[in-house]
């Protein structure tokens, strides 16, 4: 069995590192891994062929005679110890992020912001789980002043694994919300696991920013040496929101003064997330300048609170991901908008186990507190429940349906969780 040292070396050479065959280029490394349903062993001499440097396996292949193969007890295992390694050789603060809600939206603003001074380099989409983080650790390179990492969890003790290896100097929990509750079990079981980052931090004398309108997140930060708050009121950071309708703009009142910063999000819950990049940025050293440039110019992607204009209607499609929290938010910031036609095309929300026929009737009820021009629900739990409103197995029956409508001077809120791809309805 070969050594992470001695890997660590290899990768040194050809710090390439991957895990598909399919996306594999000439002296990558490729870790062969295991899951459910896949077996990268089988993929071993394929990876050769195709010109990696070298195969990390953890079944012997039959026969191999290219001197390429590396044979270690744990594929998966390997790879999180020589991120760990990796990480060990630099001294810049590693920020890592994590929470119900908002964390990729968070990471990007702060990326940018962190950027726009910093060599910084972060989490690409939301590769934010055991095979992601050490793969993104990976990629950082001698160059770095800051590392900004991205964590996702839905059981307990997961968090506390990804901080073994990410060994955060800094962290941010953006909030606790009505997420995974599956596997988390209760919002006291998301609190307990988001809540694993502030345990390092506390253990390892770290630095959390804390926004300090969540008394629980207050409340749970106690005992962190450096605690940096941020909120509308009684924190170090103090902003408010100027304007929501149809995009966010925000004035920072203390700490630092920043006015009318106008962001190209939709939605009054980006709001911690652009303060939590400000106090971030400004921790840092950014200049007030280069942070309001920064998060002016940030541009959502990947159906993530992104304003579409669809001949006369707007768009506001959040269709990456859903919870009982994010779908709530979602709900009344469009029924804030002072305008006529509000349409809602729904999803179900998935990984609620006990709770999510209680939490898609509590959804129901919310939508008929507000008129509507229409509102279709698609999928999940939605099918089992009794309501008025169009009902749908999938997104494509919900995008036929779309089509036929002819809305116009409409504002459509398109959300669900990943599983329902409501993204298909506008496609």
């Amino acid at each position: 069995m070969t050594g992470i040292e001695e890997i660590y070396e290899l990768y040194k050479k050809f710090p390439s590192i991957q895990t598909d065959t399919r996306k594999l280029a000439k002296d990558d490394l490729f870790f062969a891994l295991k899951g459910e349903n896949f077996n990268g062993n089988l993929f071993a001499q394929q990876a050769i062929d195709k010109g990696a440097a070298y195969v990390i396996v953890d079944e012997q292949p039959n026969g191999d005679k290219s001197g390429k193969i590396i044979l270690v007890h744990d594929v998966l295992k390997t790879l999180q110890d020589l991120a760990k390694f990796h990480r060990e050789q630099f001294s810049i603060p590693f920020l890592a992020i994590t929470g119900s809600n908002g964390k990729t939206t968070t990471k990007e603003l702060i990326h940018a912001v962190l950027s726009s001074s910093f060599k910084t380099y972060t989490t690409e989409g939301n590769l934010n789980n055991h095979i992601g983080i050490p793969l993104t650790i990976l990629k950082v390179k001698k160059d770095a002043d800051i590392a900004v990492i991205e964590m996702g969890a839905n059981h307990l003790k997961e968090i506390e694994g990804y901080c073994k290896y990410t060994i955060p100097t800094h962290g941010i929990i953006t909030n606790c919300g009505k997420a995974h509750l599956e596997g988390f079990g209760s919002i006291e079981g998301v609190r307990k696991g988001k809540g694993e980052l502030y345990d390092f931090l506390r253990s390892n004398k770290g630095t959390a920013f804390v926004m300090s309108d969540y008394e629980y997140l207050r409340d749970m930060s106690k005992g962190i040496p450096n605690v940096i708050s941020y909120g509308t009121k009684d924190a170090f950071i103090t902003g408010n929101i100027s304007q929501s309708e149809p995009f966010l703009s925000v004035d920072i009142t203390g700490g630092v003064s920043i006015k009318n910063i106008s962001t190209k999000l939709t939605g009054y819950y980006n709001f911690p997330n652009v303060l939590a990049a400000v106090t971030a940025g400004n921790y840092f050293g950014v200049t007030p300048g280069k942070i309001k440039a920064a998060i002016e110019n940030y541009l959502p992607s990947n159906s993530r609170s992104q304003l579409i204009t669809l001949h006369s209607n707007k768009i506001i499609l959040d269709a990456y991901n859903a919870n009982p929290t994010s779908m709530k938010a979602a709900i009344e910031n469009i029924a804030k908008f002072n305008v006529k036609n509000k349409i809602l095309i729904l999803g179900g929300m998935a990984e609620l186990g006990e709770a999510s026929a209680e939490e898609h009737e509590n959804i129901l009820s919310l939508i008929g507190k507000y008129q509507w021009k229409d509102v279709a629900l698609v999928g999940g739990d939605f099918l089992k429940l009794n309501h008025p409103y169009h009902r749908f197995e999938n997104s494509i029956q919900a995008k036929e349906w779309f089509q036929q409508q002819h809305f116009h001077d409409s504002y459509i809120l398109v959300k669900g969780s990943r599983s329902m791809r409501m993204e298909r309805v506008i496609e």
